[in-house]
């Protein structure tokens, strides 16, 4: 089979920082590069003191076209201002002095897609990390309806937004899913979609792991310890459940209280968003009320650190570190490290996880819920076979599970490590994820051009002309 052509591809990602979502989108851009196509990545925010260093050194191309709109008005409609600055966004890539592309890979925000299909008569391939109607009302659980009361107000206000989302998901050429558990609750949900989604697994980029770790870096110095070391890589928002990961590991201490252990609760951390604040605050308030010592931290080589108030904090050798958006150094320091001996994977129902994946890469056991993305990434079962261990969202349950980690001897560490680093190199590597992209993007250019809806087009080119032009008189610039 002769190699495809090579393609002019543009990302189109909303927030370009730091969390799965954006990984994904970063290992997919480079994946292609690396397979000889042209690719550029359009986003409406991107803060080079909150990113992932390949879109801020120049090994990605990244276009920040800034929007007038806010993210939200008085912390409320935020998925408003999302479609509003996507359509801005798609503006731009419209306009006459834009570049041209062959195909457009559009990922979380679909409201772009009609436009660049019927307006741009481009092909676009639509990957679907979850549909964010099931999130809108808080942690989606299979099988169950979300019993959290909604008022009238905002159902009349998603209403709307629900629809916009599977009517413009629905008009992608082709339809990615990050996972076997996201695809089948899509079509569940969104009824008329009648295309199959193909699953296309996040990679991992497994050189990156690989690196000589510099144990003279003051970034990972900050962050290794001699004490064994249990740790989450996860975004503070409280839909992680990293409380979990808190009280597991108090129930483990208190069952071990003779051996030396830490946890590191490391991720993303954006002071703009309240979650994010919240989420941090309620972990202190945690670990003080579980008589746990800990400290926070941001990377010492971050220009810009965030300002932390006085918190009654141990700098030296606390039970609990947190770690406020880690660099990649970092995050290979701590997976790498002889001293981490599991990776504790909290959000339950997770629609992917690349976290249990990171870890797999590098050969450290896994505690993931069994539930979600997990349960395809993460093996249980004989203890010959397993790369991990699934286990139901309650602390009791994890400490056991957590003790019987701690307790495993050599050789049964090391044998587990080499059959999770066999899975993660067979079925989550950069390769398998750029190979699968690139043969949606080659079938969707495939289908030549795009059928002529001038109808439906007009109306969206309303709709859109709208939001472009009259957007920023009804407010003002946001202040950066």
């Amino acid at each position: 089979m002769s190699e495809p052509r090579p393609l002019r591809v543009a990302f189109i990602h909303p927030d370009l920082g730091i969390g799965g979502a954006e990984r994904l989108v970063v290992d997919a851009a480079l994946g292609l590069q690396e397979r000889g196509h042209s690719v550029d990545i359009y986003t409406s925010h991107h803060n080079p003191t909150h990113c992932f260093e390949e879109t801020k050194d120049g090994t990605l191309r990244v276009h920040h076209i800034i929007p007038p709109f806010p993210r939200s008005l008085s912390g409320k409609l935020h998925i408003l201002f999302a479609h509003l600055r996507q359509l801005h966004l798609t503006a731009h890539l419209l306009s006459p002095s834009a570049p041209k592309y062959d195909v457009y890979f559009v990922d979380q925000l679909s409201t772009c897609i009609p436009f660049l299909r019927h307006l741009g008569n481009s092909r676009v391939v639509f990957y679907c990390h979850f549909p964010d109607k099931l999130l809108a009302n808080g942690a989606f659980v299979e099988g169950k309806k979300n019993k959290k009361k909604v008022g009238l107000l905002k159902r009349v206000y998603r209403y709307p937004m629900d629809w916009l989302e599977e009517s413009t998901t629905r008009q992608a050429d082709i339809i990615l899913a990050n996972s076997n558990f996201t695809a089948r609750v899509t079509k569940s949900y969104f009824k008329s979609i009648e295309q199959p989604l193909h699953v296309v697994y996040p990679g991992i980029n497994i050189t990156a792991y690989e690196t000589t770790v510099n144990l003279n870096d003051p970034d990972n110095i900050a962050v290794l310890s001699d004490k064994p070391t249990l740790i989450s890589l996860n975004r503070f928002e409280q839909k992680k459940n990293v409380a979990l990961a808190v009280e597991s590991f108090a129930r483990l201490k208190s069952q071990r209280p003779s051996q030396p252990l830490r946890l590191v609760l490391a991720g993303g951390y954006d002071p703009r968003l309240e979650d994010n604040m919240l989420t941090l605050y309620s972990l202190i308030d945690l670990a003080k009320s579980l008589s746990l010592t800990y400290n926070v931290i941001t990377p010492p080589s971050n220009d810009k650190p965030i300002k932390i108030p006085p918190l009654n904090m141990t700098p030296h050798d606390p039970d609990v570190l947190l770690l406020l958006n880690f660099t990649t150094s970092q995050r290979t320091a701590l997976l790498s490290s002889s001293s981490t001996i599991a990776l504790l994977y909290t959000p339950a129902n997770e629609h992917f996880g690349i976290g249990p994946v990171e870890a797999m890469v590098c050969g450290v056991p896994v505690l993931a819920c069994d539930s979600g993305g997990p349960t395809e990434s993460v093996l249980d079962g004989a203890p010959e076979k397993r790369t991990g261990w699934l286990r139901t969202p309650d602390p009791e349950v994890w400490a056991d599970a957590l003790l019987e980690i701690v307790s495993m001897d050599p050789s049964e560490r090391q044998a587990l490590s080499d059959r999770a680093k066999a899975r993660a190199r067979d079925v989550f590597s950069m390769d398998a994820l750029a190979i699968g992209l690139e043969g949606a993007l080659v079938e969707a250019v495939g289908m030549g051009d795009v059928p002529r809806l001038m109808w439906n087009a007009w109306m969206m080119f309303f709709g859109f002309l709208l939001a472009y032009l009259l957007g920023p008189l009804v407010l003002p610039p946001p202040t950066k």
